[in-house]
């Protein structure tokens, strides 16, 4: 029964409040109070003060005040079912929850003479928590208009006595000013929202405030909700600041006098004096405003018109402003839009590039018009590069370019593109700041930042470098391709650091663990991304130390140094390091390994700020699944153990068991099935260690001759070799799938084509031109020269095909288009080959021994003796690629690796990586603010079928973003945009099999748990181990989620519409993994 009122309900209780009571049904509610047999009726020991005179408190005056607000509530949606058992019984509960309350109060001995006002906020707050918000909104109608205005008391701590101001009403009457009039209207929004109502007396005292410090006479009532809706803001209330603009906009549509309106605004325009930052004030008459709205309107299915957009972006802006606040007014209330369609994501996005232009370029909107900012970026572009150069922000080798060819090739028509967090996220971190004046300004637009990246990536191409650049340029500004965030800050700049992640192995000595282990990475977490690393190799606790006689303190107290070294150094300034340190499952150090990211125990054993991971060799699940024992080892006496695998481990495994059985070393038997557990009550509990697999990544690498993977990245998508003179290093960079999608929903493989041989070739030229800040590093690089080209937008190209991400068609497509980006990939690298020469270590290679990827799968199969659950077969011929290989060889070691995308699926405006759709409507939290998230793909389906409309959308935040209780949607549209925690885990885990089969390197697979169950949770890591995933990443569970957060966010803090956190520099592009626990961003690698 009890449900959010809608707007036009809102309409129809107002009118029936204010229907005479005789002229409404009437029903003795005071005569069914169902009470507990202790309880009286009549309470003469609590006093009402009502109308100056003294009444004693009497349940039944209570029952029949929330029995009439029930029944006007019931009135105004045309239900006459109103005096059933299940409502008297609803009345009951809250008068006694009443009375309780006050005789609490009785019971402590304080004082009972209560005010009818507290009284009435007593009722409403006994609704809301019986979940009545929509009854204590009838119950606060009657309160204003059912007693009359003069009768109504001000909440207690009102403002600094009476206000001389007049309030100037919509129809030309002048009325006295009243606080608590502000406070009633504030008060619905609030429980419209379902949130606590007490909120509204501290927005309308200080609205009151502001009225009373603009010393003026007379006040409109426009002015007043406009000063409503800011305080709002201010104060955080961003849901009810959303109810309050809806609520306004429908009655303005429903009022005969918007002509009028309209005219009183034309009128106003003249009297906005605007302040520039030269001191000096101009007029604005909104001209402008009308061409931006023209320019953001391009091509975009808007559900308001111009006039109405216009009229909300005009809102909050007063008689007298800032130039500056004046642009960020305008933005934020096109911001506020995008709730209402998906298409104002777009439109609120373009409003901002307006801006942006007008900062960067010498163009105005009203002067140039739209028409004009192709010559302005032709004209500006070299300009751009001598100062960029000038101020030491840009490379002086970018002015060897043919700068007027690819000035020619600028096309700011692709910004249309973008949607507002995208260019949000641009302009916030990504864009080249000029702070050598008295005031920071961008020096780059979009596509300047675009060529300015691919620029500095073929800075060394000795032919055709302009072809090369334009071609990379059309792919970032197309859509196509976008390199990680390490390239796109640095690309083009001084300061060459383009690599996205390091893995390491510390050794089992002192020298290593300070050197490699601290020190070394200190370096790298200063310049660079994420940091993954092996620390299997440190003895464990009570190990003998020959050098001291003593014994060792185990890996813990170093794992716990490189943790504050992480945070003590961060990168360049701009973010705090991060890294992911890896132990083996036979470590004796394991159990409190598992441990250090729980938030009880020692603090000097906990880990809080860097990720863990295991790294489990096959042998280890063998004897979980057959509920056998488990030794643990101390590493100095086992050092081979972490540099075999396959069936080799298990021999030499066996052979220290039988060691450690004779007493000649040590060893520790513990239930494989209990040490299984304890990973995964971990993994729940604190969202680490993650789980890997060390067989599937060794016996499947190109690199099996050149040495061992010893662990994973930070973000578990790289597998790489490293020792002791070796750190691997991996550029990244990603195709948006969804581009290359056509409407019919098949692959254009001739673009993929394209997009895959430049974005190769670009990725290799970063391993000549990248900094390095250690000489392992150097070296590693130039020696593999391996990549790792990934994909985003998957999410968005099922939407495109038309798919459910819990579908065996999705599965089946992933398939399909991993071996194309595979098939394109391996190819380029091997022309690379022809071209400029095989890395050093080809030979030998699992690639010069004629096999791929795809070949390996029976490899891991046979070394494990347990069948590996992936079809073998593909779509392509790959006759040709294998004699390319054959005869040219490979320019990278590795080429393919499917990494987090976080930050960079923003600015692109499609989904991250490959997960299936987070939530339909959530509010995104990163460091440039948050975000409204709207599944347009949903919006497009639902107006497609009539459904969308305001209603809709308010459906919609109310559960969620979720869709399965939302009434009128057809089944097919539920399942086509089912949710990452509403999609079952084996599609999520065969999918990544299937991508598995054709990738050289690994992926970022995020699993999703909607209710916390052991079994299932075994289940799932199992399946993975079984179909022959190499890694899994995080563990997203509703405990431990975003969705908690974005819950959160839409039900109590909706909308950050007008401010956003502020962040110290050196939180800038921080790492957060408590964030990427919640579902929220890692930029470490992407």
């Amino acid at each position: 029964m009890i449900r959010r009122i809608s707007l036009e309900e809102d309409l129809a209780l107002k009118r029936l409040v204010t229907t005479p009571r005789t002229e409404k049904p009437h029903f003795p509610w005071r005569d069914h109070l169902i009470l507990p047999e202790d309880e009286a009726i009549a309470h003469p020991e609590i006093v009402i003060l009502r109308n100056g005179e003294e009444k004693n408190f009497n349940l039944a005056d209570i029952a029949d005040e929330i029995g009439n607000a029930l029944t006007d509530l019931l009135l105004s949606r045309d239900d006459r079912d109103i005096f059933n058992d299940r409502n008297r019984s609803l009345v009951s509960n809250v008068a006694h929850t009443v009375a309780m309350k006050l005789m609490e109060q009785v019971e402590e001995g304080r004082s009972l003479r209560l005010s009818e006002n507290d009284l009435s906020l007593l009722i409403e707050k006994a609704l809301i928590e019986n979940d009545a918000h929509d009854i204590a909104k009838s119950l606060i109608f009657q309160r204003s208009i059912g007693h009359g205005s003069d009768s109504l008391e001000v909440s207690s701590g009102a403002s600094q006595g009476p206000l001389s101001v007049r309030l100037i009403r919509r129809n030309g009457s002048v009325v006295p000013w009243n606080e608590n009039k502000v406070e009633i209207a504030v008060r619905k929004a609030f429980l419209s929202v379902r949130e606590d109502a007490e909120k509204a007396v501290p927005v309308a005292r200080a609205v009151t405030e502001r009225v009373r410090a603009s010393d003026q006479a007379f006040v409109h009532i426009e002015d007043v909700q406009d000063l409503v809706q800011e305080e709002l803001m201010r104060q955080g209330h961003f849901k009810a600041a959303e109810s309050y603009i809806l609520y306004r906009a429908h009655r303005s549509r429903l009022r005969e006098e918007a002509r009028e309106e309209s005219t009183n605004e034309a009128q106003q325009d003249s009297l906005v004096v605007v302040r520039t930052h030269t001191g000096d004030s101009v007029f604005w008459d909104g001209a402008e405003l009308k061409k931006r709205i023209q320019f953001a309107s391009i091509g975009l299915n808007l559900m308001l018109d111009s006039t109405e957009i216009e009229r909300r972006l005009r809102s909050s802006i007063g008689a007298e402003i800032s130039e500056s606040d004046l642009r960020d007014t305008i933005i934020i209330n096109a911001r506020s839009l995008m709730e209402l369609d998906s298409e104002f994501a777009k439109f609120a996005g373009r409003i901002l590039l307006s801006y942006i232009y007008e900062e960067v370029l010498d163009w105005r909107i009203t002067r140039d018009g739209i028409e004009g900012l192709k010559e302005a970026h032709r004209a500006a572009f070299k300009s751009y590069l001598r100062h960029g150069v000038t101020i030491e922000r840009l490379s002086p080798k970018l002015l060897s370019y043919d700068l007027d060819k690819l000035a020619e090739a600028l096309d700011p028509s692709a910004d249309l593109d973008f949607d507002y967090l995208g260019i949000q996220t641009l302009y916030d971190r990504y864009l080249i700041v000029d702070k050598t004046g008295a005031k920071p300004r961008r020096i780059e637009t979009p596509q300047f930042f675009w060529m300015r990246v691919a620029m500095g990536l073929f800075i060394a191409e000795e032919k055709n470098r302009e072809d090369w650049v334009i071609r990379l340029y059309t792919l970032y500004k197309g859509r196509r391709f976008c390199s990680s965030t390490p390239t796109l800050f640095n690309s083009g700049t001084p300061h060459s650091q383009l690599s996205s992640c390091y893995l390491y192995k510390v050794d089992d000595s002192i020298e290593s663990i300070m050197v490699r282990g601290i020190a070394e990475n200190a370096f790298l977490s200063k310049w660079a991304g994420g940091l993954g690393g092996s620390w299997t190799s440190v003895r464990g606790t009570g190990s003998y130390i020959k050098g001291t006689n003593g014994e060792s303190q185990g890996v813990i107290p170093f794992l716990k140094l490189h943790n504050d070294q992480l945070v003590a150094v961060n990168q360049g300034g701009k973010r705090r390091g991060s890294g992911c340190a890896y132990l083996e499952t036979w470590h004796n150090d394991i159990k409190d390994f598992l441990e250090l990211r729980r938030n009880v125990g020692d603090e000097r054993r906990r880990t809080h700020d860097m990720n863990t991971a295991n790294w489990i060799p096959d042998l280890f699940m063998k004897r979980m699944e057959a509920r056998q024992d488990w030794t643990l080892f101390r590493s100095n006496q086992v050092p081979d153990l972490h540099e075999t695998y396959g069936q080799k481990f298990e021999e030499r495994y066996l052979h220290y068991e039988q060691l450690a059985a004779e007493g000649k070393i040590y060893g520790e038997k513990v239930p494989a099935i209990d040490l299984w557990k304890s990973m995964l009550k971990m993994l729940f509990e604190t969202g680490h260690p993650w789980i890997t697999f060390k067989d599937p990544c060794n016996v499947r690498s190109p690199q099996d001759h050149a040495g061992v993977i010893h662990s994973s990245n930070l973000c578990t998508e790289i597998t790489l070799n490293t020792s002791e003179d070796e750190t691997a290093v991996c550029n990244l960079g990603s195709v948006i799938l969804d581009t290359h999608v056509r409407e019919d929903g098949t692959l254009d493989l001739e673009m993929l084509r394209e997009t895959v041989t430049v974005a190769v070739r670009a990725l290799d030229n970063v391993i000549d031109i990248n900094f390095y800040p250690t000489e392992a590093a150097r070296r590693s690089n130039l020696r593999h020269r391996p990549v790792g080209l990934g994909v985003m937008g998957l999410q968005n190209a099922l939407f495109k095909r038309g798919l459910s991400f819990a579908s065996q068609e999705a599965v089946e497509f992933n398939d399909e288009f991993m071996e194309a980006i595979a098939f394109f990939a391996y190819s380029a690298s091997s022309d690379l080959a022809a071209e400029s020469g095989t890395y050093s270590t080809y030979k030998g290679s699992k690639w010069d021994r004629g096999l791929l990827p795809q070949d390996t799968i029976e490899l891991l199969e046979k070394e494990r003796g347990l069948p590996i659950d992936v079809p073998r077969t593909g779509k392509m011929d790959w006759t040709p690629v294998r004699k390319k290989i054959a005869a040219q060889g490979m320019r990278n070691s590795n080429v393919l690796a499917i990494a987090p995308t976080a930050t960079i699926s923003n600015i692109m405006g499609t989904t991250p990586c490959i997960e299936p759709n987070y939530k339909n409507l959530f509010v995104k939290s990163n460091l440039s603010g948050e975000f409204i998230v709207l599944n347009g793909e949903l919006v497009k389906d639902l107006k497609a079928a009539g459904l969308w409309n305001v209603e809709m959308a308010q459906q919609l935040k109310y559960f969620d973003g979720e869709l399965d209780d939302i009434e009128g949607i057809p089944e097919a549209i539920k399942h086509k945009h089912r949710t990452a925690f509403n999609v079952d885990y084996k599609f999520i885990i065969d999918a990544a099999a299937r991508r598995q089969k054709w990738i050289d390197q690994s992926q970022s697979v995020n699993l999703f748990l909607a209710q916390p169950d052991l079994k299932t949770l075994s289940h799932m890591y199992r399946r993975a181990w079984h179909v022959g995933l190499k890694t899994t990443y995080y563990l997203r569970t509703l405990q431990a989620s975003n969705i908690e957060k974005a819950t959160v966010a839409i039900k109590k803090e909706v909308r950050h519409v007008g401010e956003k956190k502020v962040y110290t520099e050196a939180e800038k592009l921080a790492c957060s993994i408590e964030a990427m626990r919640r579902g929220e961003e890692c930029e470490a690698c992407q």
